[in-house]
């Protein structure tokens, strides 16, 4: 496979396992029992720590990148 398989293989995990990261630890505001302010909604997340679950996404998925290449490069798997 060539780097560019490689890099879309790497884009397609990093958004799955980001919207799998994403619920992990949100308190809504109703949640907290704070009343909110105009404009924010009762659902919204009170800290929802968006870096935090990036960098956490980004070495999930450099695992994961590393399980699929190790496949790939030493051909545990037969794909045709």
């Amino acid at each position: 496979m060539n780097i560019a398989g490689h890099i879309v293989v790497f884009a397609v995990a990093w958004w799955l396992i980001l919207f799998m990261v994403l619920p992990f630890g949100v308190q809504s505001h109703h949640e907290a029992g704070e009343d909110g302010e105009d404009g924010v909604e009762m659902a919204a997340p009170v800290k929802p720590n968006i870096g935090k679950k990036m960098l956490i996404t980004t070495a999930i998925t450099i695992v994961v990148w590393a399980c699929f290449w190790a496949v790939m490069e030493f051909e545990l798997i037969s794909l045709g």
